[in-house]
């Protein structure tokens, strides 16, 4: 047989079974390997490519639920688009090893069935015993005597005359299960019509890809909820991929309204016990819904029936270290490999996402205005060439004009700007030189308020200096540009008695805090709330109806091919913060240039526009999604040896026509985590398969051990 095992090895590996052993494909076993046992998958038949006597044993079965032909068949899906070792690929569809084991057992007790012949006898303890079992399920000893309020030596000795029956039974955490069949809130006529086409999609039993393009506040959360709803009424499963699943208080609130109950979480915050009690519960059918990030994409659904990407323009979705993927994409492969629908919901659809549906390959369902009647927030450029802010301050006189209108209102403000931080860049004022990462090419940003230097690509950490290391100058230190908390500082200079609240991934370390910080907003206990790009999903503040975005330019100095679209996106979605309830909303956006493209269909609330011309844009370059992009990462600690493999991999690029190969360079982040990088990118027509010419490019080159290639198959960083 051969064997897959979740390493990142080139192929399966042939293995023997022995006498007395059964075993299937999808089942997951102990092999030998090396002098060492691991697990691995049962891949098919053997390749009778090794002589028989030297094949080694399969050495056991484990006791779990075959992986199904589908899931097979996805992660070898995605390791041939990715350019992936199938076995790494693997690694993540067995993300919790602990799960294949047998489940613990526990002794439960029922009542024997002679166990109330003679009730005459009964005890008054032994009496209570038997009533909490009366038309109840079995119990462990100690709930039990719990509930009966006896001791656990009544249940024992209950058991020894023959009163009870001891049973075993697998210990099993038990999930509860979302009712499709409450009744959801009353929807509009387009929320309807939108919901009865999913709900269609969703009794098919087929695979469809449907782009749901509402308005933020449209309502689409309650469309997809619908085909949910559907989904459980066929006894289906359901996955909903979130960008930031330790962020969705509000959501999963929402759920819970709609189906009676919150539904099961994948992501990285669980605990090893959660993970193997939630991946061998998805795998035995016995959760009906999860709710994950990109992760969960790779669990074992029995009966997987729908899928839902929500913000599916999001970069979250974008895993760029291992195995390269977008889990968007791939939701769409997995779903067609079900044969199940996709939802994928969006107020700002990704181009690629518009081009399918264009071409035919999605269907698309609009809802173009706010439920309830609620209209959009006005959007309005400040330009800051025309009203500077204050000298060594940040807010544009505009601005706080409007924030104090806002305040004086009763209402509340969101100041939203996308760096973390007291300050971007910390610098000497002696000699002039910043405070970098020893590990990266980057700054450390100061983060005043924890009296740390941080390093936001690999989490490096630092007391804050005294002292130049470069010129020795003591506590001579400036602050150069705004991080959020530098905001927070301006905020209470200007508006003493307002309460002021950061929503950042450093202010809030897990959910619980971010779902405490939501629940105050909602509760009026914050006037100006200053976030990151956290703030900017999904997040429904009745009382919120003023967004300041105070560096609107921030995003388009990327110089990458998304920096467009991703700004538009990112600004639109958090200006449709404001104004979601009865009280009109107000977007100001602080920009050095409002006559940019972005600025001027944002203040002109027309996103058509703002897409046709970004798509005019890349098909004149042949960009994605008109084209293929690939980019090729080489690194290593020595950058001789790195430009060493960087110049064999240019001898042998391939020349052919529709085919460019732009480096090697030096990458913008030049080093990182202690590994100095260099970059390759090679663009091809959108009819040319990538993975080919890659494979038959990159077999021709030996790497030494030091050096890394990392193959990146649609790059949305570029750094």
């Amino acid at each position: 047989m051969r064997i897959l095992l979740p390493l990142p090895l080139a192929d399966a590996y042939d293995y023997s079974v022995p006498e007395g052993l059964s075993v299937a494909s999808g089942q997951f076993v102990i092999v030998p390997l090396g002098k060492r046992e691991t697990l691995g998958v049962v891949w098919g038949e053997g390749t009778g490519e090794v002589a028989a006597g030297k094949l080694r044993d399969v050495a056991g079965v484990l006791p779990a639920p075959p992986m199904a032909d589908a899931l097979r068949r996805f992660v070898d899906w995605v390791a041939a688009y990715t350019l992936s070792p199938p076995g790494a690929v693997l690694r993540m569809a067995m993300s919790s090893p602990s799960a294949l084991e047998a489940p613990r057992t526990e002794l439960v007790y029922r009542p024997a069935v002679d166990a109330a012949a003679d009730t005459l006898k009964l005890t008054t303890a032994r009496r209570r015993v038997l009533e909490a079992l009366k038309d109840g399920p079995a119990m462990p000893a100690a709930e039990l005597a719990h509930i009966a309020g006896v001791g656990t030596s009544v249940i024992k000795t209950m058991a020894s005359a023959g009163l009870l029956e001891a049973i075993e039974r697998p210990m099993r955490r038990s999930f509860p299960q979302p009712d499709g069949a409450r009744e959801g809130p009353s929807l509009s006529a387009e929320q309807k019509a939108a919901a009865d086409g999913l709900i269609a999609k969703v009794e098919a039993h087929a695979f469809s890809a449907t782009l749901l393009d509402g308005v933020p506040g449209a309502g689409k959360t309650e469309v997809y909820f619908e085909a949910i709803a559907a989904a459980l009424a066929a006894k289906r499963q359901v996955l909903v991929l979130l960008p930031e699943i330790a962020l969705t208080a509000q959501w999963l609130r929402r759920f819970e309204d709609r189906f009676g109950c919150t539904p099961a979480a994948w992501h990285s915050g669980l605990t090893s016990l959660e993970r193997r009690e939630t991946w061998r519960a998805v795998a035995e059918g016995r959760i009906g819904v999860v709710v994950g990030a990109r992760s969960a994409l790779f669990l074992p659904f029995a009966n997987l029936g729908l899928i839902v990407v929500d913000e599916e323009h999001d970069t979250s979705f974008k895993q760029e270290d291992g195995v390269c993927y977008n889990a968007r994409d791939m939701a769409v492969v997995r779903a067609r490999l079900v044969g199940a629908p996709i939802v994928l919901a969006s107020a700002t659809p990704s181009l690629e996402s518009v081009m399918n549906v264009t071409a035919g390959r999605y269907g698309a369902l609009h809802l173009p205005a706010r439920h309830g009647g609620n209209q959009l927030a006005t959007i309005s450029a400040v330009d800051l060439k025309r009203y500077p802010p204050e000298r060594g301050h940040w807010l544009s006189p505009p601005v706080l004009e409007a924030m104090k209108q806002t305040l004086a209102a009763g209402e509340q403000t969101l100041l939203f700007l996308n760096r973390r931080g007291y300050a971007p860049i910390t610098l000497c004022r002696s000699c002039g030189k910043g405070i970098e990462c020893p590990q990266c090419s980057a700054w450390l940003v100061e983060h005043r308020f924890r009296r740390q230097l941080v390093c936001h690509h690999c989490g490096y950490t630092e007391p804050p200096a005294l002292a130049c290391k470069n010129c020795g100058a003591a506590d001579n230190w400036v602050a150069c540009g705004p991080g959020v908390e530098r905001l927070a500082e301006e905020a209470h200079t200007f508006f003493p008695e307002a309460r002021v609240e950061l929503f950042t991934s450093d202010s809030l370390m897990n959910r619980e805090e971010a779902t405490a910080a939501v629940e105050r907003m909602e509760a009026g206990e914050i006037d100006i709330l200053i976030g990151t790009q956290m703030a900017a999903k999904g997040h429904h503040f009745p009382n919120l109806t003023l967004v300041v975005v105070v560096d609107a330019d921030l995003g388009l100095n990327g110089g990458d091919l998304r920096a467009a679209e991703r700004t538009f996106q990112l600004l639109y979605q958090v200006a449709g913060r404001a104004g979601r309830h009865e009280r009109p909303g107000r977007a100001l956006i602080q920009t050095h240039t409002p006559e940019h493209p972005v600025m001027q269909a944002l203040v002109a609330n027309d996103r058509d526009r703002f897409v046709s011309a970004e798509l005019a844009g890349r098909s004149g370059a042949g960009m994605p999604p008109y084209g293929r992009l690939a980019s090729l990462i080489v690194s290593g600690p020595d950058p001789a040896a790195v430009d060493n493999v960087c110049a064999a991999i240019a001898r042998r690029a391939p020349h052919r026509d529709g085919v460019t190969i732009l480096g090697p360079s030096v990458a913008p982040m030049s080093l990182l985590r202690g590994r100095h990088r260099r970059r390759f990118l090679l663009k091809t027509g959108r009819e040319t398969a990538v993975q080919p010419l890659l494979h038959a490019w990159l077999a021709q080159i030996g790497l030494p051990g030091s050096v890394r290639l990392q193959i990146d198959v649609d790059p949305y960083s570029f750094l």
